[in-house]
């Protein structure tokens, strides 16, 4: 059987250096193309994580009658560290039909176009593969996520989830901007996180700090309760990923309804890797009236469309303030809300207007949902309503397989695929 390892460019040229050796004579019949492709569909693209036939990188098979099988393998760039490793998986692989007498590797470079359809196939492919979490199948995921700093995100994400659990509910709430944590504080929670033995784990399991509310109950878990909320935490992305994914894999959340997640600003290494970690989120982006916010918001939104997370709404804070004669003041501008729903396809959940009232809340660790009665309060519990009623019902935690996101996640890669249809590729 030959072994020649052939290795040509998008045009067709040869090294010559890039000619093996022959070490046997073919034996049998040549495979047919589709048995050629067949077999590609075992060769798995290291950095993409799926096979290099249903990631569309094969556009093409050929097989003359002497046995010599030509593969064309476009990568998505022509200088891809993963180049060798996938051209020995192919030789190997291909290699292995005895009437195989030569593999030739033709190499291409895909278009911007087919590398954009590439990342989204490879995107849909690592949900199935997902780790497992400690966080409970029934229990609602809901991402509070923000295109840029600033906007009140983290000031939302713990008012909702205090309203969510003021009214009987068990609500998770995962501090995610690991840099920026601020969630210890709006809560009023400064206590250590601990981690104990638990039984059927192999390793200790962080336990949450918990706050009642009502006849609900707060489970929360932020880097602010590891570290002084003056320091500094000099972590690179990888680092901030790693950290995210201990506190879903290594947490002893227990029974949860809802599982709040104060987003870092942007759409950065986190914010990928909670997708894939947990890919049934869904997502509420929050933006401020400001034309500028409504625009990099809508880049936070982009981002969980092409992770396939189902953006359920936006929420426009900050939107106006009422002076002591009843005027109002639009400070930071109009219509960004709006305008971002219409832009995402997503309704506008609520307005939450300016008032110093949320501010002294989240100074006093006491958000103000809990016991105000001014405008924010009443916005932030209508939203509340909103996501239990409408957006993300409780599911019974028997009947999460035949209630499960499944059908959903299919028809957001459909629409994701149709959509790059329609753009040519």
């Amino acid at each position: 059987m030959s072994s020649s390892n052939e290795l040509r460019d998008a045009s067709g040229d040869a090294p010559p250096s890039t000619v093996g050796t022959v070490d046997a004579p073919a034996i049998g019949d040549p495979p047919t193309a589709d048995e050629v492709i067949e077999v590609l569909g075992n060769v798995i693209d290291p950095e993409l994580g799926s096979d290099i036939v249903s990631l569309g990188m094969v556009p093409s098979v050929e097989v003359s009658d002497d046995g010599v099988v030509t593969v064309k393998i476009k990568l998505t760039i022509s200088g891809c560290p993963m180049r060798a490793e996938i051209r020995d998986e192919v030789e190997t692989r291909v290699g292995l039909h005895p009437g195989v007498s030569d593999t030739v590797i033709v190499w291409g470079e895909m278009t911007a176009e087919e590398r954009s359809e590439v990342m989204t196939k490879a995107r849909w492919n690592a949900r199935g593969t997902a780790a497992d979490t400690m966080v409970p199948e029934s229990c609602n995921v809901i991402a509070i996520a923000s295109g840029k700093g600033g906007v009140g995100k983290s000031s939302v994400t713990v008012n909702l989830a205090a309203a969510l659990a003021a009214s009987g509910h068990t609500v998770g709430v995962l501090d995610a901007d690991i840099w920026g944590f601020s969630v210890p504080r709006l809560l009023g929670i400064g206590d250590r996180m601990e981690a104990e033995r638990v039984e059927g784990s192999d390793k200790p399991l962080i336990v949450p700090n918990e706050r009642r509310v009502g006849d609900g109950l707060l489970k929360v878990v932020s880097t602010g309760f590891l570290v002084d909320e003056d320091t500094a935490l000099m972590w690179r992305g990888l680092m901030l990923t790693k950290a995210v994914e201990q506190f879903l894999r290594d947490v002893r959340w227990g029974e949860l309804d809802y599982l709040l997640i104060d987003m870092p600003p942007g759409t950065g290494d986190v914010q990928m890797g909670l997708a894939r970690l947990l890919p049934a989120t869904d997502l509420i982006v929050v933006t401020t009236p400001a034309l500028a916010a409504q625009k990099v918001a809508q880049r936070a939104a982009d981002m969980a469309k092409r992770s396939f997370l189902r953006v359920v709404g936006v929420i426009e804070n900050m939107s106006t303030f009422t002076d002591p004669h009843g005027d109002e003041h639009a400070l930071f501008g109009s219509g960004g809300g709006e305008a971002l729903a219409a832009a995402i396809d997503a309704p506008l959940l609520g307005r939450i207007p300016i008032e110093t009232a949320v501010s002294a809340g989240g100074d006093a660790g006491r958000p103000v949902v809990l016991d105000g009665d001014g405008p924010a309060s009443e916005v932030f519990r209508a939203i509340a309503r909103t996501i239990v009623d409408d957006l993300a019902p409780l599911v019974d935690p028997e009947q999460v397989d035949m209630a499960g996101c499944t059908a959903r996640m299919f028809e957001n890669v459909d629409a994701a695929f149709a959509e790059l249809d329609a753009q040519g590729t």
